[in-house]
């Protein structure tokens, strides 16, 4: 059975054992490979054929791919290009970001890692391929539900402006991709698009992260690094988890937006640059300015145009839709047979909270792929994977009435071995750890 999502993949390498190696990583997850062995004929091949993603090389002999890399952004300026490169230096990753490229994967490859970005860099593609031509495009968000569309429509009339966004929603909720549609529908979509999570920088390297810094100004600066602002120069700046930042970057944040300018690290040159801030949190930033923890003077300069993302539990009616459509693209990741959810499997889905969003979601259904056997994957399969937080009303619907039954027969198990729970796990099929697991979620014990 062929996978749901094949892509056409240019792989770029002067080194056939490498070329051989990625075109069977890509060609196991179903993809379809073209080999070019230079920057010179990977140019001849894009000029007469379209291609969903580019893997380049670095070091190769005329054309390197540095300088091929700024052709294939003139040739083919919608298509994604990953740098998969030996000479895995900050260097060589600024450069390449600088001149367009979408990601830098280090060799040998990770290939879990190569596989997504090769699907977010693809998704890119079609993205601003459908765009261009004036198709309607869902922007990578799935939905026929009002929430859905109703942000849709909000990011087409967002998007083609130059104004700051703040994008509010929960942790899994789908915030980086509402701002990569923005950038992606921008007036800046061939500029770059760089991401910064403010939660994940030590509070001693925020302003070297946002503003980089000059040779020798720290212990371990030894060469000059640009830092987000520079990167983004043309661009999107994406600040995630903006209201992690701590007071005295926020202040150093404020000034950068209001003057358009900013000095490295231990420099003296001052640099103007020219970026639309895009910032997202899912934090009340309303209340964290009432606890003094956010400034307000900075709330008001990136919420110009605020956009709020839906849970998934407001999006019941695409619950299924999405479901389907990651179990479809993991399957075809994973090389296995296609798979369909059973309409009980859909119906338990609806009927859950989803306190993890769209990624708790997408993870279940990457499980589902991998483990689940067959060409059905049933609500029996999903309901152990939904348990820690539970249906939305105790013990009610689909997924209620397959728990009361798994309690029932694991009560039923343990009283015919007579409360031995390693014979009871045996005549179940599972193991010890697992039996006891269900019996403290279900509140069963010998009385």
């Amino acid at each position: 059975m062929k996978p749901a999502l094949r892509l056409e993949v240019l792989v770029v390498d002067d080194d056939p054992a490498i070329r051989d190696s990625l075109r069977r990583v890509l060609e196991h997850a179903g993809h379809t490979v073209t080999e070019a062995e230079s920057g010179e004929r990977a140019l001849a091949i894009l000029d007469g054929q379209r291609v969903d993603a580019v893997l380049l090389d670095i070091a190769m002999p005329g054309i390197n791919g540095l300088e091929a890399l700024v052709r294939i952004r003139e040739m083919a300026p919608d298509t994604g290009v990953i740098v998969v490169t030996g000479e895995g230096t900050v260097a060589n990753a600024l450069k390449a970001g600088q001149r367009g490229a979408y990601d830098f994967i280090e060799k040998p490859p990770d290939r879990e890692r190569l596989l997504d970005v090769l699907a977010e860099a693809a998704q890119v593609t079609r993205l601003r391929r459908t765009t261009e031509a004036g198709v309607p495009s869902d922007l990578g968000i799935l939905g026929k539900s009002p929430a859905a569309q109703g942000l849709i429509e909000t990011i087409r009339r967002v998007a083609p402006s130059e104004g700051r966004v703040l994008i509010t929603g929960e942790n899994g909720a789908g915030k980086e991709l509402v701002a990569q549609a923005i950038h992606t529908l921008s007036r800046r979509a061939q500029g770059p698009f760089v991401k910064i999570n403010c939660a994940a920088i030590p509070k001693d390297l925020v302003e070297s992260e946002l503003f980089g810094y000059e040779r020798g100004a720290f212990t371990g600066a030894l060469q000059s690094k640009k830092g987000r602002f520079e990167l983004a120069d043309h661009g999107t700046l994406f600040l995630d988890e903006i209201g992690d930042l701590s007071a005295e970057a926020q202040a150093k944040l404020l000034r950068a937006i209001e003057t358009g300018e900013a000095e490295r690290v231990g420099g003296t040159r001052t640099s103007r640059f020219d970026v639309r801030v895009v910032s997202a949190t899912n934090r009340d930033l309303s209340e964290a300015i009432e606890a003094g923890e956010f400034r307000r003077d900075l709330f008001y300069r990136l919420n110009v145009l605020p956009i709020h993302v839906p849970p998934l539990r407001e999006r019941q009616a695409d619950v299924a839709l999405l479901a389907q459509t990651f179990l479809e693209r993991f399957t075809g990741i994973e090389g296995k047979a296609a798979k369909r959810l059973s309409e009980e499997a859909e119906r338990m889905l609806e009927e859950y909270a989803w306190p993890g969003n769209v990624r708790e979601l997408r993870n279940l259904m990457e499980r589902a792929a991998i483990l689940v056997e067959g060409p059905e994957v049933g609500a029996e399969d999903l309901a152990p994977w939904l348990e820690s937080a539970g249906p939305r009303e105790e013990s009610a619907g689909l997924r209620g009435k397959i728990e009361r039954r798994e309690a029932e027969e694991v009560r039923k198990a343990l009283e015919a071995a007579n409360w031995n729970v390693t014979q009871a796990a045996a005549g179940l099929g599972i193991d010890r750890t697992n039996l006891h697991r269900k019996m403290r979620k279900y509140g069963i014990s010998r009385r």
